[in-house]
């Protein structure tokens, strides 16, 4: 039987809360993303994103032998629904072009509207039912 090494992941929220006077808000804003300073940051632990798989290598130790691609439903979820979003606007593009869709192009694009739209549902269900 093979031995894999599994790498997880979350991401751990570190905010920090400081006065910054500005003109506007939107000045406000640009002035703490400037801000360097994290002496007074806190973790926001409650606030943990979702566990998933960041890694996985075939073998005992991590580079032991080569290192594999991560099936979809173990990945970050915020990834997956950022990389469905280009494709879906990719997909949307396609039937809006100015001079109109033929029908064979129809035929072509609407299997593969279902099946991002399939995959989009997929990890709405995900999120759905993630602690």
């Amino acid at each position: 039987m093979p031995d894999f090494i599994i790498e997880t992941s979350y991401h751990l929220p570190v905010y920090r809360r400081r006065p910054y006077s500005a003109e506007t808000m939107e000045q406000a804003c640009i002035f703490a993303l400037g801000d360097e300073g994290w002496g007074d940051a806190r973790e926001s632990v409650d606030d943990s994103g979702e566990t998933y798989v960041s890694g996985i290598w075939q073998g005992k130790t991590v580079y032991d032998g080569p290192e594999l691609a991560v099936p979809d439903e173990f990945r970050e979820a915020v990834e997956r629904k950022a990389e469905l979003f280009e494709e879906l606007v990719a997909l949307l593009r396609e039937p809006a072009q100015p001079m109109g869709i033929s029908e064979h192009d129809f035929r072509n694009w609407l299997p593969r509207a279902v099946a991002i739209l399939a995959k989009a549902d997929a990890i709405g269900r995900d999120a759905a039912t993630s602690p």
